[in-house]
């Protein structure tokens, strides 16, 4: 019998599954503290939560039976996932279950924005009839941006469309073939923000995503744009979103999340060309029984099948159970697929993984989820894990092979990942050696030996005098140290590739600096989580 704690209030029909499961126990209990729980917490094999219950680092450390925490919805902030993971706990989530929500919620906030719905409500209820103030624009033949299309992205397309609107979709894994089915022209972030009239965002929160829509695209955009978030607060820069709105560069904007929360505090909320709502994509009672039900299923597969389809973080398995003579290329393959993602200009459409040497001879499974999970982490963050890159890659239309090959070719054993889109490709070859550990060999058709670091610059140039002495003059400028150098060419006076590890990341004013370089035809920034990736765990 397994004991399910349900800690935050849930659709009872949504856990059915459990409730009437005979290997079950299910106990809802909505009203404990963080004592009380830590308290009750050791019963317990599955926590099931949502956004209430902060599920501390201390209250996993009470629970020495816990095996699963669920998330009944999308976000996982209020569970210390780190702390899941070292006492070796599952944390699931529900990625699908508010997709329709958010979608129609999105609409209803461009649909309020585009008429002045909430202005014109509390006018009214303030007793005037002020008709020529909330003047509206209508939908029919404007266009749409989307950033972001992924399901929910796509669904307000979709919808959208039925208004005659046109749609313009940024997301690296759109292909041209997906679009055309579609009927959405494919665009840069820069195309949207000077061609689009409404603009909604719909990407994941990382690096690349956080201040995307920020003070370059308001530069770029209409003055009568009108932009929504239903996404993640900080995908648009606040402070660039107020600024652009008190300058007459953009003309409104509806919020329905905030880069902090709640933010009954924030500056947005009060400013009168802004509708918000407390984050209520979610909120219908639809998408909180499909959350409930997702969870509530998974549990029961996970501790009857041992399946698990959306873990956060990795199965129970940690580093030290690895085969001694594995754990130096699994580094080695995550380190690969963050470089091979970078060096390349678009989102791959083709994943090619070639083995070579003894590694041939083993079970490659875990280095190429670990190859593609460092491909993917770049664009879909925290989705990824050892467990869903593989499905990830094949919802994101991205086809791959594997080859293997014992024979040796320099190397006992040897990795090479090639990236594709169209006529654009990236390859990287990459090995092991005793004593120095991974290094990236090849690059294209430059053979190179550099240990990846934390921040590199790989700069494709004209094999010339000075072009050293003149790089170094330049990031000394910018007070850049470089950490080590290493040059690669075919042929003397052609082409030649140049990689430096340096101290510091690059602003895009040191890359500017740099093409002024007479020789220099491409620079590109690699930063690399090495901590991350040293401590990784599986």
């Amino acid at each position: 019998m397994y004991k399910i704690l349900v800690s935050d209030p849930i659709s009872p029909e949504g856990l059915k599954s459990l409730i009437d499961h005979d290997d079950f126990e299910v106990v809802i209990n909505t009203e404990l503290d963080e004592a009380e729980l830590i308290e009750q917490i050791a019963d317990y094999q599955a926590l099931i939560v949502r956004s209430q219950t902060q599920v501390t680092e201390e209250i996993i450390a009470a629970a020495p039976h816990l095996k699963v925490i669920a998330r009944a919805g999308v976000g996982v902030d209020n569970i210390d996932i780190d702390a899941a993971t070292k006492h070796g706990m599952i944390v699931i989530n529900a990625p699908d279950g508010n997709t329709i929500s958010a979608t129609e919620h999105s609409m209803a906030m461009i649909l309020s924005m585009a008429r002045n719905i909430p202005q014109a409500h509390q006018s009214l209820k303030d007793g005037k009839w002020d008709r020529k103030t909330y003047r509206g624009t209508e939908l029919y033949n404007k266009t749409l941006g989307v950033i972001g299309a992924g399901r929910i992205g796509l669904g307000v397309a979709k919808r959208a469309q039925s208004f005659g609107m046109q749609i313009l979709a940024f997301d690296p894994y759109l292909s041209e073939d997906k679009a055309k089915e579609l009927n959405v022209t494919r665009a840069t972030v820069e195309e949207i923000a000077e061609q689009a009239d409404f603009v909604t965002v719909h990407t994941p929160l990382t690096p690349k995503t956080k201040g995307i829509v920020g003070k370059a695209f308001f530069e770029k955009a209409k003055p009568t744009l009108q932009i929504i978030n239903v996404a993640r607060g900080g995908i648009i820069d606040e402070d660039a979103l107020i600024d652009a709105l008190n300058h007459d560069q953009i003309q409104s904007a509806a919020i329905d999340v905030f880069e902090s929360e709640p933010a009954t505090e924030s500056p947005l909320v009060n400013h009168k060309k802004i509708i918000v709502t407390p984050h209520l994509g979610a909120s219908t009672v639809e998408a909180q029984e499909k959350v409930a039900v997702s969870v509530a299923n998974e549990i029961v597969d996970i501790f009857e099948n041992g399946n698990v389809f959306n873990a956060i973080n990795a199965p129970k398995m940690t580093y030290s159970e690895i085969n001694d003579e594995l754990k130096p290329y699994i580094e080695l393959s995550q380190l690969t697929g963050e470089v091979g993602i970078q060096l390349l200009e678009k989102a791959p459409r083709e994943l090619h993984i070639k083995y070579e040497g003894d590694i041939a001879l083993d079970d490659t499974s875990l280095l190429t989820r670990t190859l593609v999970s460092g491909v993917l982490k770049q664009d879909l963050a925290e989705r990824v894990n050892l467990i869903n890159a593989l499905v990830l890659l094949n919802e994101q239309g991205v086809a791959y092979n594997i080859e293997k090959n014992t024979k040796h070719r320099g190397f006992s054993n040897y990795i090479e990942l090639t990236l594709i889109n169209k006529d654009t490709q990236i390859k990287i070859g990459a090995t092991v050696l005793n004593g120095y550990g991974p290094r990236i060999v090849r690059i294209n058709d430059y053979p190179v030996d550099f240990k990846p670091e934390r921040h590199q610059l790989v700069i494709n140039h004209n094999d010339r005098p000075g072009i050293v002495g003149r790089t170094g003059q330049i990031l000394g400028e910018y007070g850049i140290n470089i950490a080590s150098m290493h040059l690669g060419r075919i042929n003397q006076g052609g082409n030649a590739l140049m990689i430096l590890s340096i101290d510091h990341p690059v602003t895009d004013d040191v890359i500017e600096g740099l093409y002024a370089i007479e020789g220099f035809n491409l620079i590109r920034s690699v930063e690399l989580d090495i901590e991350n990736d040293a401590n990784y765990i599986i």
